[in-house]
């Protein structure tokens, strides 16, 4: 049997790669016994990953390793913050590494303005290894200026030196990394994610308070410079005087470095648009079935395979991307690719036209989407390739399944749902996208359900008094 040790972010921790993982692991574990190491702060809030998985901590991995070592250590890296344990561990035990972004730019910066504490370092790094311009852009990076020319300095090169193999979901960062290292194996292995239930799209607005008869645009993931969303809201300055009842959802966190609400108001689009602030996975749902037409749009990119997208793509929705990065690699009649240049505004306000003029057409369009999601993007076809890789990398041989179900069912229960509904609630109150008494409510409905789901009922009001006033004093608010 073979031993792999999977280093990845996991639940609670805010990043799509913690989906990612939990989605993948059940079918990842009937080839192999895997072994989670974590973040020392941090323990998995999915009990199903403690029932079925050993946990360790990250700071037993050198030790672990040396008395009986993994026939396959994988590293989960991405241009979030939650990956800096990730990046120590990668570099005191080299491992394969699945490169969720080609760019690591916004993480280098991060590291080290807050773990390493030494922006120095950073600026240092960025003048040896970009010369000059690349010395300017770290100058402009740390002063607040969010450049788009930081996506021409990827930073992955410390990770790609560690790695014993690197697989991505794309080829656009096989290609980059090949760039940087050519004789690392390295493997294409599509992202997989489990396909959506199909939701009513009536059933779908009526639970999320939303008007039946509206046509609704909507907009999914972390929210930032980076969206198009300029592009968007020119589009819908035409569209509005041409359906009046246009709705615009954002959907998903907001970037601190990006007033959006700002850029809503500057168009003057404040009555059709909503920004719902961070939503757990049951109304994400939600909100893709309650749509007519989803815009995904991304540029510059970070090399990134958005699960979000194939999520939406997999819901069967009509969806419009940016043809940049790895989302120019969907094939035809999948989604509708919109050029970054000069074009993108007039093409976003024709295909939107084209698309609300024909109902037929958007419902082939999320009929091929879907089709194309459960054919590429299956979980199981992910496992596979995966160990295919591993297989060939160390020559483990014929590969083999030690089981011929995933080790757990991919199932939303009730309590996953409250404890999703807390944390997007304790989010959204962090993040500031909702006033701070709309937010203590949110958060106050949502540990009164998690206590529910522990058994609370109302006999049990003196704890739920309790939680609640204790919510109140801890964010200092009166509701």
């Amino acid at each position: 049997m073979k031993r792999i040790a999977y280093l990845s972010p996991l639940n609670p921790a805010p990043s799509g790669i913690s989906d990612y993982s939990e989605e993948l692991l059940p079918f990842l574990a009937q080839y192999a016994e895997i072994t989670l190491y974590v973040d020392e702060r941090q323990r998995p809030s999915n009990p199903i990953l403690t029932q079925h998985l050993a946990v360790r901590p990250v700071g037993k991995l050198e030790r672990d390793q040396r008395r009986r070592p993994y026939d396959a250590l994988l590293y989960h890296m991405g241009n979030s913050p939650v990956h800096a344990w990730i990046w120590r561990a990668m570099q005191r035990v080299p491992g394969v590494l699945v490169l969720h972004d080609f760019v690591l730019h916004h993480f280098m910066l991060n590291y080290a303005a807050t773990v390493r504490r030494n922006v120095e370092r950073y600026r240092s790094e960025a003048a040896q290894r970009y010369g000059p311009e690349g010395e300017r852009i770290a100058q402009l990076m740390l002063h607040g200026r969010f450049t788009e020319a930081a996506f021409d300095l990827p930073f992955c090169e410390s990770v790609l030196a560690r790695a014993e193999g690197l697989i991505a979901h794309s080829n656009y960062v096989i290609a980059n990394a090949a760039a940087l290292r050519p004789a690392l194996p390295a493997a294409l292995v599509p992202m997989g994610v489990p396909l959506p239930l199909p939701i009513p799209r009536d059933t779908a607005r009526a639970r999320l308070g939303l008007p039946a008869d509206a046509l609704i645009l909507a907009s999914f993931g972390h929210i930032n410079p980076y969206k198009r969303l300029e592009a968007v809201f020119r589009a819908l300055q035409t569209l509005r005087a041409e359906q009046p009842a246009l709705r615009y959802l954002l959907v998903g966190s907001v970037s601190a470095s990006y007033d959006v609400r700002a850029a809503v108001a500057r168009a003057g689009l404040e009555d059709i648009v909503t920004i719902t602030g961070y939503v757990d996975r049951a109304a994400f749902e939600d909100y893709v079935a309650a749509a007519d037409i989803c815009l995904n749009l991304r540029h510059p990119t970070a090399g990134e395979t958005s699960a979000s997208l194939l999520r939406i793509l997999g819901a069967g929705r009509a969806t419009l991307v940016t043809a940049s990065g790895s989302f120019a690699e969907l094939p035809a009649g999948v989604a509708a690719q919109v050029d970054p240049d000069a074009s993108e505004g007039d093409l976003l306000l024709a295909y939107c036209r084209l698309l609300i003029a024909r109902p037929d057409l958007r419902a082939a369009l999320g009929t091929n989407a879907r089709s194309y999601v459960a054919r590429e993007h299956t979980l199981d076809g992910a496992a596979a390739g995966y160990m295919r890789f591993l297989a060939a990398r160390y020559g483990w041989g014929e590969l083999r399944k030690l089981r011929d179900r995933p080790l757990w069912e991919l199932a939303a229960t009730d309590d996953g749902r409250r404890t999703n509904n807390l944390q997007s609630a304790i989010c959204n109150l962090q993040s500031g996208v909702h006033d701070p008494q709309s937010a203590i409510g949110d958060l106050q409905s949502a540990t009164a359900g998690a206590l529910a789901g522990l058994g609370a009922t109302e006999d049990d009001a003196p704890l739920l008094e309790g939680a609640a006033q204790a919510i109140i004093e801890l964010f200092g608010e009166e509701p």
